[in-house]
């Protein structure tokens, strides 16, 4: 324990608690991406939906609603994107100046905190913005592919090249919804990771709420009740 305490204050309590953060994330991302077939998840259901979308998309005229849908879809990623920068950029001027935030972890946790080990701490949360905002900006990447696919595909329903290619602008929806859906749950680990600065119970708590607040929204919330309905 001796060794750790000396490695910036933390201790086996802390990186079991990392662990534990950083398994649960990726343990939920594989399993909303890949459910049950008894009970799928939202962002499996959705597919089916983008898939559709694309297929009514192609006998419509004219496209507008399409254009402007996907425009929505593509702002949403660029809020979210910028979003992160902006959290991002706070924690790093944070992380130079943890003084204020001593004051604050010492009466969270009754105990005097190292700027070590809250500077190494504010590292996870900034891990995890980072990675939801590489998510976003590939979503955005993603929709704009999409967006090009649907201009390519032919106003004549009856074209050999209409379905093919409605359905490839589906698929490329559908990826770039699971980039974006991911990056959103990187946003909720974010939060999540901030926890650990009252310490590594209050951390594995927020792990506990962060992981059924995700897990509830795509397999147990009102609305996948109803897009799952007849």
């Amino acid at each position: 324990m001796a060794l750790f305490n000396n490695a910036g204050g933390l201790t086996l309590l802390d990186l079991l608690a990392v662990a534990l953060f950083f398994a649960v994330w990726l343990w939920l991302g594989w399993r909303i991406g890949h459910p049950s077939a008894a009970r799928p998840s939202v962002s499996v259901l959705m597919q089916d939906y983008r898939l559709q979308w694309m297929r009514v998309m192609a006998a419509r005229q004219p496209r507008i609603f399409d254009a402007q849908i996907m425009m929505s879809l593509r702002q949403s990623t660029s809020f979210f994107a910028s979003t992160c920068l902006l959290a991002m950029g706070g924690l790093l001027a944070l992380i130079g100046n943890v003084d204020p935030l001593q004051g604050l972890a010492t009466r969270l946790t009754n105990m005097e905190s190292a700027s070590a080990a809250l500077q190494i701490k504010l590292f996870l949360p900034l891990f995890m913005l980072g990675n939801a905002f590489l998510k976003f900006v590939w979503a955005n990447r993603v929709f704009g592919y999409c967006s090009v696919v649907m201009g390519a595909v032919p106003n004549d329903p009856d074209d050999p090249q209409t379905l093919p290619l409605a359905m490839k602008a589906g698929h490329l929806n559908a990826r770039a919804a699971l980039n974006f859906n991911a990056g959103l749950r990187s946003m909720y680990f974010a939060l999540c990771g901030l926890a650990w600065v009252a310490g590594a119970w209050v951390l594995l708590v927020g792990v506990a709420v962060t992981a059924w607040v995700v897990w509830s929204r795509e397999f147990a919330s009102a609305s996948r009740e109803i897009i799952h309905g007849p």
